[in-house]
Formats: C-alpha cells, sequence, structure tokens
C-alpha cells in the first residue's frame, strides 16, 4: 500500500511540476523572478516527493534484500550490507581511478561512473541467485538506465559501455574471489 502511495505521488507531483512549468512559460515567456521562484518550488516538491518514495522503497524492500543478500541461493558466503559497500567502493573507486588517469590526457573513452555501479549492482544479483529471470531483469534495469543516459543526457556510448563493462567485470571477479 504504502509503495503504491509513493509511485502515485510521484507521478502526480511531476504531472503538477510539468503543468507549472507550461503554465508559467505560457503567462512569461520573458525570464521574470518570480517565475523562476514557481519553477522551482514545483521541481522541489518533485524532490521532496522523491526522498519520500526512496524512503519507503527502503523501508518496505530492506527485509526482503537483506535476506536476498544473507541467504542467496548461489552458495558460497553469506554476504553482509558491509561487504557489498565494500564492493561497491571498488567500483567506484576503479572507475574513478581510470577516469582520473584518461583526464589528464584529453582524449579516449572514460568510463561512466553510473553505469558501472548500476551493472555492478546487476552482476551482484546474478552472483547471488539462481534465478535466470531475475538475473536478466538486473541487467535489463542497468541497460535501460545506460540507454536512458544516452539518450536523454547525450553522453558518449562508449563512455557509458566501459563504465558498464568495468563495473559488471569487477564485481565478478571479486564476488568469486570473496566466494573462494
Amino acid at each position: 500500500l504504502f509503495i503504491l502511495l509513493a509511485v502515485t505521488l510521484m507521478i502526480v507531483t511531476e504531472l503538477i511540476n510539468t503543468a507549472v512549468e507550461k503554465t508559467v512559460d505560457l503567462a512569461m515567456p520573458d525570464l521574470h523572478p518570480l517565475a523562476k521562484i514557481a519553477k522551482d518550488v514545483a521541481a522541489a516538491s518533485v524532490l521532496v516527493t522523491a526522498a519520500f518514495a526512496a524512503v519507503t522503497g527502503m523501508i518496505v524492500f530492506y527485509d526482503p534484500i537483506e535476506r536476498l543478500i544473507q541467504t542467496g541461493r548461489a552458495g558460497g558466503h553469506p554476504i553482509t550490507a558491509g561487504t557489498v559497500w565494500i564492493l561497491l567502493s571498488l567500483v567506484i573507486l576503479t572507475v574513478i581511478a581510470v577516469q582520473t588517469r584518461f583526464s589528464s590526457k584529453g582524449n579516449g573513452v572514460k568510463p561512466s561512473l553510473l553505469t558501472a555501479v548500476a551493472f555492478a549492482v546487476a552482476a551482484l544479483i546474478a552472483c547471488r541467485v539462481q534465478d535466470t529471470l531475475v538475473a536478466l531483469l538486473g541487467f535489463l534495469l542497468a541497460t535501460v538506465l545506460l540507454l536512458a543516459l544516452h539518450d536523454k543526457r547525450k553522453r558518449p556510448f562508449g563512455s557509458l559501455l566501459l563504465g558498464a563493462l568495468l563495473g559488471g567485470f569487477i564485481t565478478v571477479l571479486a564476488y568469486y574471489l570473496y566466494s573462494m
């Protein structure tokens, strides 16, 4: 019920935000400080609702995710939340190191941190569960994020793909080294 409420509130605030922005654009084609305030307040309402949805999701899904992490059907050592954070930190630090290495050159493709983390989470899910559908859904969500970043933010596809490969590879390697 809380998830339904959070999703509904998110959609409603997005609709209201869009309505306010379009109305302000129609009423004030020129830049005006009051128009900016109206748009900022509408956008802030979306941010507050998104925070509510995130907290609601964490509260509702914490126990099932914790059980999955603790008793994954793939066997091996149980993974604690701390281990997951260490693994994600390893991915993040590696990507930042690679980005820093290539930023001084001015050429080459720098890996995307966001896609690296998304594919790291998908790879960890795939390593922990034996259900192929769940693993595919994890990778599907990560791929949707990759395509959205490419489409909406015009990020270079090579950068996104390199981040995805780096995040997935580091996670699988670290997971199997940990499981030995």
